[in-house]
C-alpha cells in the first residue's frame, strides 16, 4: 500500500482507468460477438448493422488509446472480410 499522498492518488487513478478500459474492451468484444452471431445466422441486414457498430466502437477505443490503432485496423479488416465472404 502506498504511503505517499501522490502515489495513493496515482493508484486510485489507475484503478479508475483500468475499470474504464476494461469496460470499453468488453463492449468491443460484445459487439463483435453480436456481429459473429448475425453472420452465422445468415442475416445480412443485421450483420451489416452490427459491423457498423463494431467499427465505431473499435475506432473509439483506438482514439482513446485503449487499443492500438494497428490492432483496430487488423480487426476491422478481418471483420469486413468475413462480412464480404458471408454475403
Amino acid at each position: 500500500m502506498a504511503n505517499i499522498k501522490s502515489s495513493e492518488k496515482r493508484a486510485r487513478i489507475a484503478r479508475v482507468r483500468t475499470a474504464r478500459n476494461k469496460s470499453y474492451k468488453s463492449a468491443v468484444k460484445s459487439a463483435t460477438k453480436r456481429f459473429e452471431a448475425a453472420i452465422n445466422a445468415g442475416d445480412e441486414q443485421q450483420a451489416r448493422e452490427a459491423f457498423v457498430k463494431v467499427e465505431k466502437q473499435l475506432d473509439k477505443a483506438a482514439t482513446k488509446g485503449i487499443i492500438h490503432k494497428n490492432t483496430v485496423a487488423r480487426k476491422k479488416s478481418k471483420l469486413a472480410k468475413k462480412l464480404n465472404n458471408a454475403m
